[in-house]
């Protein structure tokens, strides 16, 4: 199936209603089993992507993980990164935007995240994505329900509309207790910000720690009314 082919709604529809009561490896299995040679892992290195790249090692460990490099990640988030390619040894693939933080600056202006986040996410972003997912028929996503309102409809198996290809979520219906009891039961490298009140971890530019009792992704473009890069809505 070519990445342009959109598989059958109802196709589709009866591997989410399959997957729904299923483990997140199972869900995995799944995907390997139908789409292995043009599957991929995405991870921005979170706990939930933590986990998926330790499941997804232990099933399928030549499944390529791909991580998008906007230059302006936590020193933290590349020292996760390089803690994880030692524990699993392997290599993660880095997707770069095609315009410099200097050229961005020269078009847009300096700080364009504080003038206009979208159009900063979306070249940093959204861009390299589409280009990066246009060579895959299906990619797998960390993406649970609890984690914001506009993620409370994903399926563990979806059509992407926006960047057409298969989208997995394994872990949609897992809860952060979840998520941290399999780090800690499986001993897993996790990014050291999770532990100082980032739950949440994007661009250091863009995110700040959230307090109690505050939304998860309250750290977030604190400031603006923007909860989502671009990428899953």
């Amino acid at each position: 199936m070519s990445n342009r082919q959109r598989m059958a709604d109802e196709e589709l529809q009866v591997w989410a209603y399959r997957m729904e009561a299923k483990s997140p490896q199972d869900v995995l299995v799944l995907a390997v089993e139908h789409f292995a040679g043009s599957l991929v892992l995405a991870s921005s290195f979170g706990a939930e992507d933590v986990v998926l790249i330790d499941m997804l090692h232990k099933l399928a460990p030549t499944i390529p993980v791909f991580y998008l490099d906007t230059n302006k990640h936590f020193p933290e988030t590349y020292e996760t990164r390089d803690k994880l390619q030692e524990r699993y040894q392997t290599k993660f693939i880095q997707v770069l935007p095609e315009m410099t933080l200097a050229e961005q600056e020269k078009s847009h202006g300096d700080k364009l995240w504080e003038t206009d986040p979208n159009l900063c996410c979306q070249i940093r972003k959204v861009e390299p994505l589409t280009r990066v997912l246009s060579g895959y028929d299906a990619w797998i996503t960390g993406i649970r329900r609890d984690q914001a309102p506009t993620r409370a409809n994903a399926k563990k198996v979806e059509w992407d509309d926006k960047f057409k290809l298969v989208k997995f979520n394994p872990l949609a219906d897992w809860t952060m207790d979840q998520v941290w009891a399999y780090i800690h039961a499986n001993d897993v490298p996790y990014n050291p910000l999770h532990d100082r009140h980032y739950p949440s971890i994007g661009c250091q530019v863009c995110t700040e720690p959230v307090q109690p009792g505050q939304d998860p992704r309250a750290g977030r473009w604190a400031g603006f009314d923007k909860t989502e890069c671009g990428l899953h809505k």
